[in-house]
Formats: C-alpha cells, sequence, structure tokens
C-alpha cells in the first residue's frame, strides 16, 4: 500500500511543532475583521497575491509578524518576455522541465512544475504594469555555462531609473514598494506588527480564518470568505524542523534571512495543525557562499585541512553545499597566484555563475574588461580580512591556518594536473587548469549561508492545500516558499530567480481561482 505524505496522521515521536498552541479563550479576542481573503505574510510572494487579488477586485487584508518586508533577492526568472524575445534569449520549456526534475531527484510534482512554466510569460507585462514603465529591464547573462550542468538565461534585473518614483533601487526593494502601493490604492489593508497564531475551521472543516494579535497587543479574528492564503515563508530558523525535513542546512555558516525574525515555520505549523501535507524530505536549500569571500571562480578548492576536495567547474549551489560538508571547520578556500586576474580573462567565454562573474559582466552579454572591478573587489575581501596574499606557500597555510604540508601537497599534485593537461582526480575541464607557482599567492576563504529552505505544504494546481489523502482543505491556500510541491533534493540554479519567478506565476494562478475571473476578462488595472 502506498505510503501517505508526511502529515498530521502520520505517527512521529518528538517533534515540538507537531503540537498545536492551547485556544485562546473566547473573551480574549477582541474584535472580527472580515475580508474576502486573508493573506498572512507580507514578504515578496504575500505581496505579490495580495496585488494580484486586489487587482482582481477582491478585499484582502495582508498580515505579517515583521515590520518591514525582506525582499532581498535581485533575480526574476522568467522563461519568455518581450526583452527575452529581443535578445534573442529563449527557453524550451519541455527540455527546461526534464532538467529540472532531474536536478530535483524527480521528486516535484510535475504539474506545480508546468503552473510555473506555463504562467511565467504573463509575469513580465504584469510586473511592468505594476511598476508602470518605471524601471530599466536587464538580463542575467553571466550563467554558469559546465559542459553538464548549464544555466539558462532568463533571469531579469528590473533597476529604478534615475527620476523614478520609487525609492528601492531594483530587484526585491522595488517590488516590495511597488506592491504596497497597489495594496494602498486598492483600498486595502496590509498589517504589519501582528502575528498569527493559528487557523480556524468551521464545522464542515473548512478553514474560514485566523486569530492573530497586533502590535497594539489585541487579539482578533480575521475571516477570509474566499479563502486563507498561507504567504509565511521557510523554515530556515527552526533548527529542529530542518532536522527533520533538511539536515544538511545545519551545516551552514551563517543566515541570511531577512528580517532575522522571520523564516521560522510559522505557517508550516500552522497548515500541519490543520492537517496538511508536506513535500518528502530531504527539502532543497538554497544555499551561497556568501559567508566571507564571494569569489572562488575556476581556482583551487581546498577545505579547512588544506586538501583538495571537488571539481571546482561547478556552480555556487554545488559548491556551498560541498562546503558545508566538509570536516568542521567547514569553510574552504579558492587559491590562486599573481596571474589569475589574465587567467580569468583568457577563459572569460567559458565561465559563469554566481560568485565568478562581477556582476557589472553579468548583464547583457557585456564583454571582458580586465577594468571591470574584479581586481578591486578581490582586494576588498583580503582588506576585511576574508583572503590572504603571501610571498610564500608556507606563510599563505600560516595565514589559512591549514596545515603546510597538506597545502603544499595539494597544490604540487595539482600543478602536475595543470602540466598533465587532465585531471583524473576531479575531472575538472582541461582548458580550466592553471598552475599555481608565482607569488604572490592568494587565497579567498569561502563559506556556506543558508537563504532559504524549499519545501512545505502540497497543493493541487488551484495552490489549495492538501490533506494526508491528497484532498483539499477548503478555504486553504499557499503560496511562496512555504508551499511545496516545486523542489526536492537540491536547489536548481537552472535559472536564477526561480523562487521570486514562481511566486509571480502563481500570484497569478491565486488571481484568477479566488476571483473567479479569467485574466482575459480581467480588462484594464490601476496604476
Amino acid at each position: 500500500m502506498k505510503n501517505k505524505p508526511y502529515s498530521c496522521q502520520s505517527p512521529k515521536e518528538g517533534w515540538s511543532w507537531e503540537t498545536p498552541p492551547d485556544k485562546i479563550p473566547e473573551e480574549q479576542v477582541k474584535e472580527t475583521l472580515t475580508s474576502d481573503v486573508i493573506v498572512i505574510g507580507a514578504g515578496i510572494s504575500g505581496l505579490a497575491a495580495s496585488t494580484r487579488l486586489a487587482q482582481k477586485g477582491l478585499k484582502v487584508i495582508t498580515l505579517d509578524k515583521c515590520d518591514a518586508a525582506g525582499g532581498h533577492g535581485w533575480q526574476i526568472a522568467m522563461l519568455d518576455s518581450p526583452l527575452m524575445r529581443k535578445m534573442g534569449k529563449k527557453i524550451d520549456k519541455y527540455e527546461f522541465v526534464r532538467r529540472w526534475l532531474d536536478v530535483s531527484g524527480n521528486q516535484p510534482n510535475e504539474d506545480m512544475v508546468w503552473l510555473f512554466v506555463n504562467n511565467s510569460p504573463k509575469v513580465f507585462n504584469w510586473l511592468m504594469g505594476v511598476l508602470d514603465e518605471d524601471v530599466e529591464q536587464q538580463i542575467y547573462t553571466g550563467c554558469f555555462k559546465g559542459p553538464i550542468f548549464g544555466e539558462y538565461e532568463g533571469s531579469h534585473h528590473l533597476v529604478r531609473k534615475e527620476g523614478s518614483r520609487f525609492k528601492g533601487r531594483g530587484g526585491g526593494p522595488l517590488l516590495i514598494e511597488a506592491f504596497e502601493r497597489q495594496i494602498a490604492l486598492h483600498g486595502n489593508q496590509l498589517l504589519r506588527n501582528t502575528k498569527a497564531h493559528y487557523l480556524e475551521k468551521d464545522e464542515n472543516g473548512r478553514v474560514t480564518g485566523v486569530l492573530a494579535t497586533g502590535e497594539d497587543g489585541i487579539c482578533r479574528r480575521y475571516n477570509g470568505t474566499r479563502g486563507v492564503v498561507l504567504a509565511t515563508g521557510d523554515i530556515g530558523g527552526d533548527l529542529e524542523m530542518l532536522e527533520k525535513f533538511c539536515p544538511i542546512a545545519l551545516t551552514r555558516e551563517i543566515d541570511l534571512f531577512w528580517p532575522k525574525t522571520s523564516n521560522y515555520g510559522d505557517g508550516h505549523k500552522m497548515v500541519y495543525w490543520a492537517g496538511a501535507a508536506f513535500d518528502d524530505a530531504p527539502w532543497a536549500p538554497v544555499m551561497h557562499n556568501h559567508p566571507y569571500g564571494r569569489f572562488d571562480s575556476f581556482y583551487l578548492h581546498v577545505n579547512s585541512r588544506g586538501v583538495r576536495f571537488m571539481n571546482e567547474d561547478t556552480w555556487m549551489q554545488a559548491k556551498s553545499v560541498r562546503i558545508g560538508m566538509q570536516p568542521e571547520p567547514s569553510w574552504a578556500f579558492a587559491v590562486f597566484d599573481v596571474k589569475w586576474l589574465d587567467e580569468f580573462g583568457e577563459r572569460f567565454h567559458l565561465l559563469g555563475g554566481q560568485g565568478a562573474m562581477p556582476l557589472g559582466m553579468a548583464i547583457n552579454d557585456v564583454e571582458w574588461n580586465p577594468d571591470c572591478g574584479l581586481k578591486e573587489e578581490v582586494q576588498h575581501y583580503i582588506d576585511e580580512g576574508n583572503g590572504y596574499v603571501c610571498e610564500t606557500i608556507e606563510e599563505l597555510a600560516e595565514k589559512m591556518e591549514v596545515p603546510y604540508e597538506n597545502l603544499k601537497k595539494t597544490i604540487d599534485r595539482y600543478n602536475e594536473l595543470c602540466a598533465l593537461g587532465d585531471d583524473p582526480d576531479f575531472g575538472k575541464r582541461p582548458e580550466l587548469l592553471t598552475t599555481i607557482e608565482k607569488a604572490p599567492f592568494i587565497a579567498i576563504k569561502m563559506g556556506a549561508s543558508l537563504l532559504d529552505v524549499m519545501g512545505g505544504c502540497l497543493t493541487n494546481a488551484d495552490l489549495n492545500i492538501l490533506d494526508a489523502d491528497y484532498q483539499p482543505i477548503p478555504g486553504l491556500y499557499a503560496i511562496g516558499n512555504c508551499c511545496g510541491g516545486m523542489y526536492g533534493v537540491d536547489y536548481p540554479l537552472l535559472l536564477n530567480g526561480n523562487s521570486y519567478g514562481r511566486a509571480f506565476s502563481y500570484s497569478q494562478v491565486l488571481g484568477r481561482v479566488l476571483s473567479g475571473i479569467p485574466d482575459e476578462e480581467e480588462g484594464g488595472t490601476e496604476k
């Protein structure tokens, strides 16, 4: 018999988050507010959903426990846009979905991936309407160009134009500002510093609303006649939930999610108590090598014991996971010598990926320029104490606090492979093998940071949350990183910014489902 997904009906002992909180006495609930939809969470996905629902004519109350939204990301993944067509950037969506499933260990629900893919073409025009053409449009072209794994050029940057009415420079901060303006323009409420406690159901099992306490200390009941949407982020800050669903995320050096009071699995817990089913573990961590120096590229990587541990010819997510799995202390170093900048320029056409390509060189097919600022970036890391420059390998090992004999042996072997023109140890492309023999020698420190954990409650293609029998829980919906179904095992950097892209695609779905109005019948939207 097929196992049911992990849910409140599944036997499991010991996790504290499985126990729902005590009910708040009715006499402490001082007020009931009713709207068409209640959105819980006002990060980028919640604000996108609230904006789209408002444009469909619905009254929405949006709640968030933080005093400000996060929105630290810049990249927005799309598979088709006018700018992509203008630049000749085409993504085969059939190939894309096959590769997505492969990278994700075939764990995603395919209908959820297609939901993102098929709604993606609508996102660009929608965002331009929200932003009122007040931005410069860019394509991120600094994608990783490996022989096996390659990233698609469909990540968009939206940057504020000079004289714009917006304050945010671009990306998430700019979009948050635009969404908040839309919510206010449509006369809807956005209540921050408002902590949701648990969902409520009626006698028929329909989720009717949520109890939440505002910054005034008053507990209120918020009812949604058409539905309640969870947009509460991920579980990255809850170590116990990580142990259950994404233990590899526990290897990170630092957390980069923001605000620091967010992403503790609040929404996951609320829907769990309401009977929701979750993705099977392991969930996919979003890990980047941001804690120390952010430049590593194709150069020799050694761990804290001075030993090479990977093929450096890979993308940021893979590097960060491998670094996190190293012996403690779990950091690493990119090691190169004085000719590194020339070597980078000679191989520029082979390179790409976050952490390997200066951002200014990664926009709209910019060509290599040695004065791009990369030299200054590396010097900045050295000045910060996250890199070292030395005249001898022995001195470098001392600065790195790694055994000299290990580092010397590793570099000697690496130089042998360069002379050989082959890498039987780890399989790096021969054209990316470069010697380390001319002083000064440089090491840039690297470490794994955790941005998000992609996994959550199961939904159907209407984003209606499912129970353990795969039946929709009436009135309950999800969007953003608390919404499951699209990820598994590892975060696919096939298309940078896919978390934002998914949120915006899914907001289109919620707008149609909860309003009952097809997009083609919508007409114009206010600016």
